[in-house]
């Protein structure tokens, strides 16, 4: 009964957090972080382990659908790898559907995705309004790279970068990356510093805040969000 009331807390708390951010304030980012219990951490690591057990046997066929529509819609891999980062600063392979061109930064390196971006394909453009051209990080979570819930894995060309101007974006690297979070759920793909900046706070807020009935909250959003589309562009 206790942990209900405290979800459904937790979920209005989450409601208001975007009105609550704007402005940034970067009082909020510098305040400690609480000391997470070690079960906790416990908890999660085993709910990571066995809903993303669960998950990959019952969507396989719907992931094995999207694999052939991005294959045979566009010239290239239908999974597509990329390094990213997660706690600690540790580089990983993450796993994604591709939703780009297979050349998409050919000539160009590491550049951020934007709204109405040409290099998106039909289908991505889709499996990214629903997210589920994230689905192949459920492998990354079962191999220990990722969480279910976390800040999204960054890549470590444009984190170079973003350090630069968002010192604090380091304070993200204290949890595992994950598949969905506050920042996701909360506010669409980053396209420029400011953007980032807003995402940033969210995921700090997450790090110093987590909880399991936080952790409830985003995945009854991320729920909402993939049903919906309206999570992203």
């Amino acid at each position: 009964m206790l942990v209900s009331k405290s979800i459904v807390v937790s979920i209005s708390a989450l409601e208001g957090m975007q009105s609550t951010l704007q402005p940034f304030r970067s009082e909020h980012v510098d305040k400690p972080f609480v000391e997470r219990l070690p079960a906790y951490e416990i908890v999660k690591g085993a709910f990571d382990f066995l809903v993303a057990s669960f998950l990959l046997l019952l969507l396989f066929p719907l992931m094995l659908a999207i694999a052939a529509l991005v294959k045979f819609t566009s010239p290239g891999p239908a999974i597509y790898c990329q390094v990213r980062l997660t706690k600690g600063g540790k580089k990983f392979t993450m796993f994604k559907f591709r939703t780009m061109r297979n050349d998409a930064e050919r000539g160009t390196g590491a550049v951020w995705a934007k709204k109405g971006d040409p290099r998106v394909t039909r289908i991505g453009a889709f499996l990214r309004k629903t997210r589920l051209d994230e689905l192949p990080q459920l492998v990354n979570v079962l191999r220990g790279e990722m969480s279910l819930i976390g800040p999204r894995p960054e890549r470590p060309e444009i984190a170079t970068e973003l350090v630069k101007v968002l010192p604090r974006f380091s304070r993200r690297l204290e949890v595992k990356a994950g598949i969905t979070g506050l920042a996701q759920t909360y506010s669409g793909y980053a396209s420029n510093y400011e953007d980032y900046r807003r995402k940033l706070a969210l995921d700090i807020m997450y790090v110093r805040d987590r909880s399991v009935a936080m952790d409830a909250a985003i995945l009854a959003r991320t729920v909402k969000v993939v049903v919906s589309g309206d999570g992203a562009w």
